[in-house]
């Protein structure tokens, strides 16, 4: 028997399997956990180059590949951006009149998982090359598209820095506050910036988190019911 083809990234140790079926996949993409706690050491900057070649080898809408990257490693920058993403969130939160408290422990927290982490990448789309239309149910499409291009390509850098031995962990407050976001690191006026995930070497595990089985969350349809006149079944 033939041996299968193995995609191996340099480095890593870890060989992903062709097709995606074979052994060694499933231990990536369901072993993989969230982790926001990590070793104060560096990225290593080849890892983290391989990491976001495979987010951009991820499908997306007409291939027009509308993600954009932003690398950031610089305890300055982290900390310009964490305080300018805190004072918005605070301010929005203190305006729906929760506990200042709270808030303030809330911001403080979010912080600390900016600033901790040796490394993060926002993730940011562009509509610079997708489809116009002028039609608004077609451009609302044409974004949604743009934010699934984006969205299965922060999934794919997940699995790499899984793949790494790496710890990663999504934050999705960009979305709350891009112009925030986008002023705060000079980011191109067509970047909108819609998650940003951590990176390093992992201080712990990260914890298991249940998931719903899958009787839940499927429909097996293997038949339509007939339509009534009007078109309701």
């Amino acid at each position: 028997m033939t041996a299968q083809p193995t995609v191996k990234l340099p480095g890593s140790g870890f060989g992903w399997p062709t097709p995606l079926g074979a052994p060694g996949w499933a231990e990536v993409a369901m072993g993989r956990r969230s982790v926001r706690r990590y070793l104060p050491q560096p990225v290593d900057a080849a890892a983290l180059d391989r990491i976001l070649l495979a987010a951009t080898s991820a499908p997306s809408a007409h291939n027009r590949q509308p993600w954009r990257f932003a690398v950031i490693e610089r305890l300055s920058v982290k900390t310009a951006l964490a305080r300018a993403m805190g004072a918005r969130l605070s301010e929005d939160r203190l305006r729906r009149g929760d506990d200042p408290e709270v808030v303030a422990a809330d911001v403080a927290r979010s912080a600390a998982r900016l600033t901790e982490a040796p490394a993060f990448v926002v993730f940011s789309l562009t509509m610079r090359e997708m489809d116009v239309y002028h039609d608004a149910g077609q451009t609302r499409a044409e974004y949604l598209m743009a934010a699934q291009s984006v969205a299965m390509a922060m999934q794919n850098a997940l699995l790499a820095a899984c793949a790494e031995g790496l710890g990663a962990c999504v934050m999705c407050a960009p979305l709350f506050c891009p112009d925030v976001v986008r002023e705060t690191l000079r980011l191109p006026v067509d970047w909108e910036p819609q998650a940003l995930i951590t990176l390093g070497v992992a201080a712990n595990a990260g914890r298991e988190r249940g998931r719903k089985p899958l009787r839940e969350v499927m429909l097996r349809i293997d038949a339509l019911p007939e339509r009534c006149e009007g078109g309701a079944p």
